[in-house]
């Protein structure tokens, strides 16, 4: 999707492929099931929200790839990934990556612990939620009665029997409640990052709209999936139809603000894994010295790759003597920058 002054035009390969996924999806659901035998009608909105979140998610990370940093950075990442007589030792390391960066999210525990839980918390709270509600939704799986006893169910996967348990018992208890446990984890996660964001004063220096905006969103799905609980154990089933339609209104609207949203970076953030991969293999390659300092300070594949990169995205720092500023350490820069800054108001003496 690109736009130049108020021309709109969307890209037809990003959207073809966006398509085929939402094909593929209701292909599955047809199969998953049982040709609509186990498809809860009840749950066509959220299908439709699903199927409309899944075309906008692919199609926008089609475009957002295709940017010429972000493409730079995955073609640099996947050729070093590659590389020959490393591809063992690189694929051991993305397994460990994957639980560190993806999993366990160690990087943001070396800024803040309170942060890193509140992480936690809506990642986890948020993955098992997904884990639940899409099968459902999508017709995957679905329970039955065992026998003549009415507390005694069976899952089904796909219209494969699994285990069987009781409604009363801790399986059960802790199965037809699983998103509420998530529903409280988002919560958590929610009120710690409201908590931090009101009080400490760098993270109140870079806040945006939009942040405020996916917590509310994250919120409003949680609470409203609680109220359904609430009105089925405790208020006899009073309101549930209103709450139904609130809670369905607020799932459908975050799943449509997703691919638009801060929430996005869920997908961006695998993707940028290869980075750990391309400075690996620019640390091993030669390094580039600044031609001021004659000091190594980057990769010369880095280097290289800026002077390229920059230039397509509207920053074209070559001068008029043929150099390039990426020639120059970020120190010399500063210093350079701080002498004619000096030039420029006759001194500061």
């Amino acid at each position: 999707m690109s736009t130049s002054g108020s021309t709109f035009r969307i890209d037809g390969r990003a959207a073809m492929f966006a398509g085929s996924a939402v094909g593929v999806l209701l292909v599955l659901v047809y199969v998953g099931s049982g040709a609509g035998r186990w498809f809860d009608a009840a749950l066509a909105g959220y299908l439709i929200g699903v199927l409309m979140g899944v075309f906008a998610v692919v199609y926008r990370y089609l475009v957002w790839i295709q940017r010429p940093p972000t493409a730079r950075l995955n073609r640099r990442g996947w050729e070093s990934f590659r590389r020959k007589g490393r591809v063992g030792h690189n694929a051991v390391g993305l397994v460990g990556l994957v639980g560190t960066n993806l999993l366990a999210q160690g990087f943001i525990r070396k800024r803040s612990t309170a942060r890193w839980a509140a992480h936690q918390l809506v990642f986890w709270g948020c993955l098992l939620a997904a884990a639940v509600t899409f099968p459902l939704t999508l017709g995957w799986v679905h329970f039955e009665s065992v026998g003549q006893q009415g507390s005694h169910y069976k899952a089904f996967f796909f219209g494969i029997g699994t285990g069987s348990f009781s409604a009363t018992s801790l399986v059960g208890f802790t199965t037809f409640h699983l998103l509420n446990i998530s529903a409280f984890m988002v919560i958590g996660g929610v009120l710690i990052f409201l908590f931090r964001r009101t009080r400490d004063p760098g993270a109140l220096a870079v806040e945006r709209s939009g942040d405020f905006l996916a917590l509310a969103g994250l919120f409003g799905v949680s609470i409203t999936g609680l109220f359904l609980t609430a009105s089925t154990m405790w208020l006899e089933g009073r309101y549930y139809a209103f709450l139904t339609n609130v809670h369905a209104l607020t799932v459908i609207m975050g799943l449509l603000y997703i691919p638009f949203g801060k929430l996005f970076h869920i997908f961006q953030r695998p993707a940028n894994l290869g980075v750990h991969f391309y400075r690996a293999e620019g640390a091993r390659g030669v390094q580039h010295e600044c031609r001021e300092c004659h000091k190594p300070y980057a990769s010369a594949m880095q280097v290289a790759d800026l002077k390229e990169v920059l230039p397509a995205v509207g920053f074209d720092y070559r001068d008029n003597a043929g150099g390039n500023w990426q020639d120059i350490c970020p120190s010399c820069r500063r210093k350079m920058v701080t002498a004619a800054q000096v030039a420029r108001v006759g001194g500061f003496g």
